[in-house]
This record gives C-alpha cells, sequence and structure tokens, in this order.
C-alpha cells in the first residue's frame, strides 16, 4: 500500500530512520597549507552535500585553474586572501548510514585555543599530513592536543600523494614515523590513510592510483568507526539545565528538569540523588521533545521528572546516591589559556561547569607545558595566550566533578573573565601525573 509522503506516517517513519543513525563529531587539524579545508569540501560535495548554487559560487571565488573546495568551509575575507584557515567553521552532512558535524580547526601556532574549541567535543579526529613534508612541529602538536583532549579515533590523512608519485614508501614511512610518535601518547585507536583530497582520490571511493593500499576509505572509515563504546554510559550524570513550571491548565502540577544527560543511563524508578542538597528520590518520569522516553542516555536533552517536590534547580546535578561525583572545591587541572591578558597567580576568575557556575581564584601555576617537546616548565610564572599549563583554581561553592579521562563533560570547565563576560580559558581535570 503506497503511503502519501507528508502523511503522519511516513513522517514518523522518517523520525525513526534519523533516530537510529549515530552522530559522529570530527575535528580536523594539522599544519598550516596541509589542505584541511579542501579536504572538507572535497568529502561535503562528494557525499552530495552541498547545494548546486553553492557550488557555482565557490566556482567563480576561485582563482586559480581548479575549482578551490577550500572555499566551502574558509568563509572569512582574512582567510580567503591569505589562503589558510583562523577561525572554527562547523560544516554538517550526512550519509545513509551516519550523520556528521564537522569542525575545521585552524593549523596555526597561534590559533591552539581554537583547535581545543573545536576537538573538546570530538569523537574522532583528522591530523592531515603533506606527503611532501612529512611529519612537522605541528603535526607532533596537533596529535598531542587530540591525545590531551581525550578524542578517542585518530586518523592520519596523507595529503597530495599525487605531488609524490602516489610513493607507497612515502605513505610507510610517515605511518611508522606517526605511530611511534602515538605510541607515547593516550591514542587509543590510529588509522592511516593516503588521500589527494584535490583530486578526491581515497576520500569518498578507492583510488586506482594506490593498488599497494588494501584498508578502507576516509569516507567508509568515517562511516563505520565505532563509538558507542567511547560514551560512558556507568556513571549517571545529569545537570539540571532549566526548570520546567508551565503552571497553565492542561500542566498545572507539571515540574520538570531540563538537561542533557552527560553520562549513564537514567529509567523512570530509579534512585537519584540530587546535589548539592544530597536528598534522594526516585525518577518518576521522563519526556524527550516527542513524549515520554523509556529511558534516556547521552547525548539526549530530556526533562526528567522527580517523585517528590525536592528543592532542584539550574546547576544541580542528579546522579545515583551510590555513584555520585566528587565534590570539591579545590581545582587541580590543565588550563588552555585563550585571552590576551595572561593568567597569573591570585587572579580571581568565574567559573562554568556543566550548567553551574561559581567564583573561583588562581592558587597556584604549578607549570607550563610545551606542547611541542612536553616539556614542563615550573618555573613559569604565567599562562599566556594560546598556552596550556596545570593551574590549582579555589572556589567558593562545590563543582561536582569526574576525571577527564572518565568522563568528558563533567571532567572539564571554562574560565570566564568576570568584567567582561568573555570565555579567557579551558581546563580539563585530569591526574597530575
Amino acid at each position: 500500500m503506497a503511503v502519501p509522503l507528508h502523511s503522519p506516517l511516513a513522517e514518523q517513519a522518517h523520525d525513526r530512520v534519523l533516530a537510529r543513525k549515530d552522530i559522529l563529531r570530527i575535528a580536523t587539524a594539522g599544519s598550516v597549507d596541509d589542505g584541511k579545508s579542501t579536504l572538507i569540501g572535497r568529502l561535503l560535495y562528494d557525499s552530495k552535500a552541498i547545494f548546486e548554487d553553492q557550488y557555482e559560487a565557490v566556482e567563480r571565488a576561485s582563482k586559480g585553474d581548479y575549482v578551490d573546495l577550500a572555499l566551502l568551509t574558509d568563509g572569512l575575507r582574512a582567510e580567503r586572501e591569505q589562503g589558510i584557515t583562523i577561525d572554527v567553521a562547523y560544516r554538517y552532512f550526512s550519509t545513509p548510514r551516519r550523520t556528521f558535524i564537522l569542525a575545521d580547526t585552524p593549523g596555526h601556532v597561534q590559533y591552539t585555543r581554537n583547535m581545543v574549541t573545536g576537538a573538546s567535543t570530538a569523537d574522532l579526529a583528522i591530523v592531515l599530513v603533506d606527503a611532501r613534508k612529512g611529519m612537522l612541529e605541528q603535526s607532533r602538536r596537533h596529535a598531542f592536543l587530540a591525545s590531551l583532549l581525550r578524542v578517542p579515533h585518530l586518523v592520519v590523512a596523507v595529503n597530495k600523494m599525487d605531488l609524490v608519485d602516489w610513493s607507497e614508501d612515502v605513505y610507510e614511512q610517515i605511518r611508522d614515523e606517526f605511530s611511534a610518535f602515538a605510541a607515547k601518547l593516550n591514542i587509543p585507536d590510529l588509522t592511516v590513510v593516503p588521500i589527494s583530497a584535490l583530486n578526491g582520490d581515497n576520500v569518498v571511493t578507492h583510488s586506482p592510483n594506490t593498488p599497494w593500499y588494501e584498508g578502507t576509505t576516509l569516507l567508509h572509515h568515517l562511516e563505520h568507526v565505532h563509538v558507542a563504546s567511547d560514551r560512558n554510559l556507568v556513571d549517571p550524570r545529569f545537570p539540571v539545565q532549566y526548570v520546567i513550571r508551565p503552571q497553565s491548565d492542561a500542566f498545572h502540577d507539571y515540574r520538570g528538569y531540563a538537561g542533557t544527560v552527560a553520562s549513564g543511563v537514567l529509567r523512570p524508578g530509579d534512585e537519584v540523588q540530587v546535589l548539592p542538597s544530597g536528598l534522594t528520590t526516585r525518577i518518576a518520569g521522563i519526556d524527550g521533545p516527542r513524549g515520554p522516553v523509556d529511558e534516556a542516555f547521552p547525548p539526549m536533552a530530556v526533562t526528567v521528572r522527580l517523585e517528590d517536590d525536592v528543592d532542584v534547580s539550574r546547576g544541580d546535578l542528579i546522579c545515583r546516591p551510590a555513584n555520585a561525583p566528587v565534590a570539591t572545591q579545590d581545582v587541580d587541572a590543565l588550563v588552555c589559556w585563550m585571552a590576551d591578558e595572561p593568567l597569573r597567580p591570585r587572579q580571581r576568575i568565574a567559573i562554568k561547569h556543566t550548567t553551574r557556575t561559581v567564583r573561583g581564584m588562581v592558587k597556584e601555576l604549578a607549570y607550563r607545558l610545551d606542547v611541542n617537546t612536553l616539556h614542563r616548565d615550573p618555573d613559569a610564572g604565567e599562562l599566556g595566550l594560546n598556552d596550556i599549563g596545570r593551574v590549582k583554581l579555589r572556589v567558593t561553592q562545590p563543582l561536582f566533578v569526574d576525571d577527564y579521562t572518565r568522563n568528558r563533560v563533567t571532567g572539564r570547565f571554562i574560565l570566564i573573565d568576570e568584567a567582561t563576560n568573555a570565555t579567557v580559558g579551558a581546563g580539563m581535570l585530569t591526574p597530575a601525573g
């Protein structure tokens, strides 16, 4: 029986198909001129994710003898003039198997903060390496930052293979060198793919120029890499973002607590604890965008209803009584500083952790980290723009934190300038070792 395209049944089937599709968050990194923006443009073009008028606009704006697909992501005037990426550009596309959120991050050292921003939520990082130049200092720095941010999957795209005559020896040399460097870092999954972003070789379809390469294409790997097990489904964490109290005739006694599930699984009937009060109750029900749901898991945005009228407000955390995060006013974390004015000890600052914002002060700068050599400088008196260092903070109210290696949501925070309300830093709660 034929079903009308816009009938409720057809729309419901469409929604189910979308719900089954995974979302993969990707961040690109690499040295300047390695072809990050061109690769993203190629992915968008070959996966039919751009409209014809967009392609024609890029074709008109291209200066050389070919269509510059990098212009699909490099939208700033300064980016087009210099041919480099400055800001983080987000692009969205999908295939029948998966939906992708792709962050094109800058490769230049002075935009380290932009890469940290783009990679902080990524499931997979693509580090591009120019086949002619091999591994550079920037390639090592971006691989280190990806491991520091606990990006679970890393893909090394050896680009511009057409300029080295598709040499298998060049590919193997870069693969072995990068693998040896990755062994020193915490990178659980590493894949190396030889590509030409400009021509599309091994990006979406296999290239006849690499008969010696037996691996998958880049898009095939992105579609099939397993990320569900990377999410923490053991420790239930639900930061409350907003209290929903309609007070209408239809929902006279409705009281729900909206937010995004950070980790774990929540179900109606589960016993939960509300922090910081410590009061316990049970989940009466969970409402999603389209009605009640049987369970909520990351990264679902839901509204949780509780059986008892306990005091819950924005910034509180709902968890399990026997599996609660650490409540602390002393924060010891790696911080990436993102402001022109340096971070110094005794400096007052605001800290936003999940949905909770508190005031604090910099107690101590333990050391500054050189991301190129991994050397620690304990004599550093401040953190400048794009610097990373271990910082100890004291906050006015308890924060409910987990180790960043265990929970990337409750293990991170941002630092805010109280005077300007600008984000000036990002922190990760990692062990001192």
